[in-house]
């Protein structure tokens, strides 16, 4: 099948969207919102409403708003200058989009997320159940990093990554970050780099290409933009990056036009739980196995037992997402472990039967039960 038909088929499945819209179209350091734009895209994502598609946006641009209203020509260093800037510019960033919106006939929602509320399960689910509401409710949710309360160790990092994650929150069937520059080029293009169109996979290769191209008012370049589309093909779900400002964008992405890059997904989806234990949750420990563990892991679909552990790295309790490595210190799995991280120290390496022998009692015979286990 040629990029044209794939393109096509690929836009005709899509049910659900997330459509992510960078700092740089939003906000410029010289003129402001850009008003113009956002009016625009409301028109656009009316048009696309009314073929039936469900849209949650995830927006940057309260840093940068805040940074209009101050007069700053530069972004914040410090924490708590970012969260002062963050504050003073989110209501007006959400009062541009309502205003914009409600010509359309489109109701909108502020939601504001951190790294916790996808990192407890029942945060995780609870804004899972409001967006979906939001959803029947034919309302719009526009989704931001609560940047005015955020700290470093429960930060996302950029929206990119935000929105790759909001693609899993909400069951996607695509995400397309609209930025400033046309897609992924294969070098720069001031020097002759090319456009790339299609993606199968994402490769160190891809990556290196994507480096260098951070602006002053975001936080993520093309490199950024990359790791969101590797993740969301983790969770089963293509990705399109392209630019924002092209005449009617959204129709031609749709329609199957070859815009921008496609990155294509990585087949089967996780359901639920997995994606959450897999892609949600940062490790707090690692789990060394040697080979026979990892292959029964990978290919025998089985529970990893003590005896398959021969090292064990950090400090975690029960019930505590941990990343397992293979014998070369890649991590290849990721999953909720059933014994602190002293505990495994006393009986890595030993059969179940003498888990209760070594601490005095057992829990269960499994480290990660594989319910509980996520291939990466």
């Amino acid at each position: 099948m040629d990029e044209l038909m794939l393109r096509r088929k690929l836009m005709e499945g899509v049910r659900r969207v997330v459509i992510k819209v960078g700092s740089s179209l939003l906000v410029s350091l010289d003129t402001g919102l850009n008003k113009e734009f956002i009016s625009q895209l409301a028109g656009e994502l009316a048009s696309l409403k009314k073929r039936g598609v469900q849209i949650v946006m995830v927006s940057s641009g309260a840093i940068a708003a805040g940074m209009e209203r101050l007069n700053l020509k530069k972004r914040p260093k410090t924490i708590s200058a970012l969260q002062a800037t963050a504050a003073i510019g989110q209501s007006s960033l959400m009062y541009v989009y309502e205003e914009a919106f409600i010509r359309w006939g489109l109701k909108v929602a502020q939601v504001l997320l951190t790294h916790e509320d996808m990192r407890e399960r029942k945060r995780y689910i609870n804004a899972r159940n409001t967006l979906f509401t939001l959803l029947e409710m034919e309302v719009i949710p526009i989704i931001n990093e609560n940047d005015s309360v955020v700290v470093e160790e429960i930060k996302f990092g950029d929206n990119d990554l935000l929105a790759a994650l909001v693609t899993s929150l909400v069951d996607a069937d695509l995400l397309l970050i609209l930025t400033d520059i046309d897609g992924l080029y294969n070098g720069e293009p001031q020097k002759g780099g090319r456009p790339i169109s299609l993606v199968e996979r994402v490769t160190k290769e891809v990556e290196e290409m994507a480096r260098g191209s951070q602006t002053e008012i975001g936080t993520g370049g093309m490199l950024s933009k990359i790791g969101a589309a590797k993740l969301a093909a983790r969770f089963g779900v293509p990705t399109v990056v392209t630019n924002g400002r092209t005449q009617k964008v959204l129709a031609r992405v749709f329609a199957g036009e070859i815009l921008g890059t496609l990155f294509l997904s990585g087949g089967q989806r996780l359901k639920g739980r997995k994606k959450w234990i897999g892609f949600t949750l940062r490790p707090k420990g690692k789990l060394k196995l040697d080979k026979g563990a990892q292959e029964a892991i990978v290919k025998g679909g089985k529970s990893l037992l003590p005896s398959g552990i021969i090292g064990v790295e950090g400090e975690f309790g029960r019930g505590d997402p941990i990343s397992c490595l293979d014998p070369e210190g890649k991590e290849f799995a990721r999953g909720l472990v059933n014994y602190d991280s002293g505990e495994l120290r006393k009986i890595m390496g030993r059969q179940s039967s003498q888990i209760a022998v070594v601490l005095g009692y057992k829990y269960t015979d499994e480290v990660i039960h594989r319910d509980n286990l996520v291939i990466l």
